[in-house]
């Protein structure tokens, strides 16, 4: 063949193999393109070797959808755990230590990969998912707490929908807990649950065997919580999605009283009728419906007789709601009425109310005895308008910030148990509680500082003294000794008497200065002196001997992680007398302390500005003029200022320092700091 015919072969040969790279390149692209989707995709839920709960994460699971999951069975002799030990606290039943893999201060939740679980003999144990529980393990897996790795968890949450115990299986249940890989007789694991109990009983609690996990119910009585381990929740009310009430401002309304609960006792539906046939132009007992007209919802309605009202926009027409307990503790009415800007008035004794642990409800609720119904109306027309208007802006804040969807409780769940394990990085009672509009007047954290200060910096030692020369030095030559030292200040109060010269002082590696007072006053003690450089401040007195190197520095450390408290170690304890009418102050050696001397104490040396500046002068004058008491001056200075107690190192063997949640251990040999809740 010619030449021509060899290309024309060449020519005929190029176009074809341009078009199956083509096709090879478009192929690629679209399984990179399919790879990228399904990504995406799985990026809803992340998560080892699991499958998707479903298409839509709103969206109500049937029990047909666990057809979709793996299917797990559960041996036929299967262990089952224990009921749960009502003696559970975080220090007894919580690893802490499974907390110490983010130094983030932030703990760290894995989600089980869902499964349909199945008995021996292949009847389904777990019935899918409720909306509720899907939105609030979507809200979970795709918050900063979440992590993928078992390993590095702090928290484990079984995908095993418990929001409601009416269907539950209760043995099968427990069972399929205990196969879990990192059960571990159910240690920091956490079980939400909404609805505990069932016909007749309606036990207070979940009532699924579970060993040692813990519980975020909404029923808690007292006899059933475990204060500091269990958390009580809310009951979600469907109207908090369902309904878009209009924001209605504080102020006055056609209603004192409303009651629109429709399965409540018969006792108290007589003592409300009672109150109705007396107040009537100011109680409102609303009951359910009857022969609706088509169309309508009897959910979302009330009757009073022929008329219908709305529920829950009549709520927005009173200023008092009434909650009582009705076969359950905890009910979707209070979210309702805190919804509707309506004050809840709980008639249910013993109720553990929702998220108590950080929440104050004194602002946004009456809380009353059960046998306290038939005079509800003398006690809410004792309640100024001001104060009303007050707790109605509240109660929508309540709603807003903790009630308003499964993602705000789970969350504020959550954010809860992440302030125990780390309390130095706990959100302030200001935050939990004051909604942003509203100026806060009372307690606030002055230190708008880093939660720690830098380590570099040390402390500067104040040392007040007068005469006493031998002992001043020995204190000063014994607390040179201290690490993280780096100033050493005498406030020589003496006005008769020069200070010694350079030569008497001993030779340390900080430097040393002295400060000679114009009067021999107590509060020189707390002046802001220029000398003072660093953040942290050890006041001590002149005859403080007994306190060694390491006991201050670990006070130092403890302060570090404290730095807007006191942190000393005399304690003392005030109370109230009834006997004597008087309060009473107590120097025993004993444990119980309310107080600590500043004769040897570390604080921020912003309170030294506070006390020299801020604190009312005649508090001052008395302590000056009594030469006695500047102690206490400055508990309840820096106690009234950040609303937080002190805290007490106590030298026995180990050192602890105790607050109000957490207590840090470290023994002088092994210098292991070691966390003890209470």
């Amino acid at each position: 063949m010619g030449p021509s015919g060899k290309s024309a072969r060449g020519a005929s040969l190029v176009p074809r193999m341009k078009t199956r790279h083509r096709l090879c390149y478009a192929a690629l692209f679209s399984l990179l393109l399919l790879g990228l989707l399904s990504s995406g995709l799985l990026q809803f839920w992340p998560r080892e070797n699991a499958v998707d709960v479903g298409d839509a994460p709103h969206v109500t699971r049937s029990p047909r959808d666990v057809a979709d999951l793996p299917r797990v069975q559960l041996a036929l002799e299967m262990p089952t755990p224990e009921r749960g030990d009502m003696s559970c606290r975080m220090h007894t039943c919580f690893d802490v230590y499974r907390c110490g893999h983010n130094m983030r201060r932030r703990i760290k939740v894995y989600v089980y990969p869902p499964a349909h679980y199945v008995d021996a003999r292949g009847v389904t144990v777990a019935h899918g998912f409720s909306r509720e529980f899907n939105d609030l393990l979507s809200a979970i897996s795709e918050s900063e707490f979440y992590t993928d790795q078992p390993a590095r968890a702090c928290l484990l949450l079984p995908s095993v929908d418990m929001l409601s115990q009416q269907h539950l299986r209760l043995k099968e249940t427990g069972q399929l807990l205990a196969q879990m890989h990192s059960w571990k007789r159910g240690s920091n694991h956490l079980l939400f649950n909404m609805l505990p109990g069932s016909v007749p009983d309606y036990n207070t609690a979940l009532d699924v065997p579970r060993d040692r996990a813990f519980v975020a119910g909404g029923g808690f009585s007292t006899w059933t919580y475990r204060p500091g381990f269990d958390i009580s929740i809310p009951v979600f009310s469907p109207f908090s999605e369902e309904v878009d009430l209009p924001h209605r401002p504080p102020g006055r309304r056609t209603w004192l009283i409303v009651s629109a609960q429709t399965n409540i006792h018969e006792e108290f539906r007589e003592q409300l009728q009672t109150l109705e046939a007396r107040y009537n132009e100011e109680v409102l007992l609303l009951e359910r419906c009857v022969g609706l007209p088509p169309g309508r919802d009897s959910a979302r309605t009330r009757c009073h007789g022929d008329h219908i009202y709305n529920y829950p926009e009549i709520l927005q027409e009173s200023s008092f709601c009434v909650v009582l307990r009705c076969a359950r503790l905890g009910q979707p009415a209070l979210s309702d009425a805190l919804q509707a800007g309506c004050i809840p008035v709980i008639l249910a004794d013993s109720y553990i109310l929702p998220f108590s642990e950080v929440l104050d409800w004194k602002r946004t609720a009456v809380v009353l005895a059960e046998d306290k119904l038939p005079e509800i109306c003398t006690i809410l027309k004792a309640i100024s308008q001001r104060q009303i208007e007050d707790m109605q802006r509240q109660a929508r804040f309540f709603w807003e910030r903790y009630f308003s969807s499964m993602k705000v409780i789970a969350l504020t769940t959550l954010h809860i148990i992440n302030e125990r394990i780390f309390p130095y990085a706990a959100h302030s009672y200001e935050h939990w509680n004051s909604p942003p509009e509203v100026c806060w007047r009372g307690v606030m954290n002055p230190l708008f500082l880093p939660l720690e200060p830098a380590r570099a910096r040390g402390f500067t030692a104040v040392v007040l003294t007068y005469d006493r020369l031998d002992s001043l030095l020995r204190v000063v030559t014994e607390i040179a000794r201290t690490p993280s030292l780096a100033k050493v200040l005498v406030v020589w109060n003496n006005q008769n008497k020069d200070p010694p010269p350079s030569t008497v002082w001993p030779r340390l590696n900080v430097p040393l200065r002295v400060v000679q007072t114009q009067e021999n006053k107590l509060s020189n003690r707390f002046f802001p002196y220029e000398e003072i450089e660093t953040e942290a401040v050890l006041a001590i007195d002149d005859d403080i001997i007994m306190l060694t190197p390491d006991e201050l520095q670990f006070g130092y450390e403890v302060w570090r992680e404290f730095p807007d408290r006191l942190v000393g170690y005399p304690g003392r304890l005030h109370l109230w007398d009834h006997e004597t009418g008087k309060w009473k102050y107590e120097s025993e050696w004993t444990n119980e302390v309310s107080m600590v001397l500043t004769g040897a104490a570390f604080y921020h040396k912003y309170f030294n500005y506070l006390y020299t500046y801020k604190m009312p002068g005649d508090i001052k004058a008395w302590v000056d003029n009594h030469m006695n008491c500047e102690d206490i001056a400055m508990n309840f200075l820096v106690t009234n200022m950040t609303g937080k107690p002190p805290i007490k190192p106590v030298a026995a063997g180990c050192i602890i320092a105790e607050s109000t949640a957490v207590s840090l251990m470290q023994c002088p040999i092994s210098r292991k700091p070691v966390l003890i809740f209470f």
